[in-house]
């Protein structure tokens, strides 16, 4: 497994937006997109909208810094019919 990813993780500024691919125990991948919050040996937590996620770097197969979110839009309500 290309280990590229999982050294970015590593390096990555704490607090920098990321996202990471990685695989379940299904087999599956899944992406957190969030802030890089802390880091182990083994381990990073991003905090994403759904709360923090813990990913495994040896699951990780793809990872890279990401521009902040765009800002919320303000315009006027939608009406409902």
């Amino acid at each position: 497994m290309n280990s590229a990813p999982a050294e970015f993780l590593r390096t990555a500024p704490i607090g920098a937006r990321v996202v990471a691919r990685y695989l379940l125990e299904t087999g599956q991948a899944t992406d957190a997109l969030g802030y890089l919050r802390s880091r182990d040996d083994e381990h990073v937590v991003i905090e994403t909208k759904r709360g923090l996620d813990t990913v495994v770097l040896s699951t990780v197969i793809a990872a890279k810094q990401v521009p902040p979110p765009p800002p919320q839009r303000t315009g006027r309500p939608i009406p409902r019919a």
